[in-house]
């Protein structure tokens, strides 16, 4: 918590900075939603910062991602400055480019109070290489940065990162909001029994939050890639279980991980496994682990052991905090019988649950605390420190010349 706190208030708020009409602003924001806005949350935690210096008469040019460069799912994002518009109550102009001469005059063409919504970062290869002639080009937008996308926070991109080696800049109060919800679920606490579930498709679960958690909580819960990463590196057969990307760093840093874990980590004897065909699952039936997993199947869902139910019992009668990060089965596949365990009891009154992730929120159904920052919450805790935090840090300490 100590930690925590020092990395927090060594960083410049927005809320402290007074905003003057007319200021150009960019804003850094994590609008990496999914394909038909199903789940806007990540869009609606920067609404209140965006507001705040539209309304002091900055011109906003917002910046986001979306998607990824390198496998062609970086979209535009005019279905964003449309639902921005809604919320906001005020037009938000979208512009396609934002490196171009024409982009730049746009920008600079802004009223005061005007927000424009500029084209996703991911267009360029140099976004997630944090190339600093792109940061360099996207600093033409304004005067001065302000950094929201905490779900982006953990990465080195030119359009947060790279921004603040250009132009002053401060915290998003959005960002510093979900740093003091993460708070309490931050680092090792001998005095709650804490219960980790890491789960998804993300190589940060093994190698951040599996790495993290195992020395940090009593109880880890692997599940979806991390489980079959888990049990590749016991020497188990996986099948076609899903292993996301870096599967072989993965595995390998599992079997470090697990060398030298201090929490007990959980392995099922059974789990559900289901013919693969493509994005479908047909033909579910269950296996004990020792068995393999044959060619053409997957594992889809597991059965928690006994011993871990006991400990869950006592940890809801006694107190506990547990993070979930990652869904844990295919849930919306219909696959859903360990993630309904571990729900109904992460929603018992005396468990202090997060769930952490955008995929993570949007599919499972918790009324608890959330994060939409999966990678970000996992990396910051473990290390009660981030990219952007580092980068928020170094930038308060240049001589800007007042903009």
């Amino acid at each position: 918590m100590a930690k925590a706190t020092a990395a927090q208030d060594a960083t410049r708020s927005l809320l402290d900075r007074r905003i003057v009409s007319g200021e150009r602003w960019i804003f850094s924001a994590g609008f990496n939603v999914a394909s038909g806005m199903r789940d806007s949350s990540r869009i609606d935690t920067e609404l209140a910062d965006i507001t705040r210096l539209a309304n002091a008469g900055a011109r906003v040019a917002v910046l986001s991602h979306q998607g990824r460069y390198k496998d062609g799912s970086a979209q535009h994002l005019g279905d964003v400055a449309a639902y921005l518009s809604g919320r906001l109550g005020k037009h938000v102009i979208y512009v396609s480019e934002n490196t171009t001469d024409t982009a730049v005059d746009r920008s600079r063409a802004l009223a005061p109070g005007n927000v424009a919504l500029f084209g996703n970062t991911r267009h360029h290869p140099g976004e997630e290489t944090n190339d600093p002639a792109l940061a360099a080009r996207f600093a033409r937008l304004g005067d001065a940065v302000a950094v929201g996308g905490f779900s982006k926070a953990h990465r080195e991109h030119a359009s947060s990162t790279g921004l603040l080696k250009c132009l002053p800049g401060w915290a998003a109060h959005s960002l510093l909001v979900e740093l003091e919800r993460l708070s309490p679920w931050s680092g090792a606490d001998p005095s709650v029994p804490s219960l980790a579930v890491l789960g998804g498709v993300k190589p940060e679960k093994t190698l951040i939050g599996l790495r993290s958690f195992s020395h940090t909580y009593d109880i880890v819960v692997p599940a979806g890639a991390v489980l079959n990463h888990v049990l590749r590196a016991q020497g188990y057969q996986v099948g076609d279980s899903e292993l996301g990307e870096q599967p072989e760093r993965c595995t390998k840093a599992t079997l470090e991980i697990l060398g030298s874990a201090e929490a007990r980590i959980h392995v099922p004897n059974r789990v559900v496994i289901a013919r693969r065909s493509g994005d479908s699952f047909t033909d579910p039936r269950e296996i004990r682990i020792g068995e393999g997993v044959p060619s053409g199947f997957a594992i889809v869902d597991f059965f928690l052991e006994s011993w871990l139910l006991d400990l869950m019992r006592e940890f809801a009668n006694t107190g506990c905090r547990a993070v979930m990060a990652g869904t844990p089965t295919l849930y919306l596949q219909g696959f859903g019988h360990a993630s309904t365990q571990l729900l109904d009891w992460a929603s018992a009154p005396r468990v202090e649950a997060i769930l952490l992730g955008g995929d993570t929120v949007s599919e499972l159904p918790f009324d608890g605390p959330t994060s939409t920052g999966g990678g970000s919450a996992l990396c910051y805790l473990g290390g009660a420190d981030l990219p952007v935090l580092r980068a928020l840090r170094e930038n308060a300490a240049i001589p800007w010349t007042e903009i």
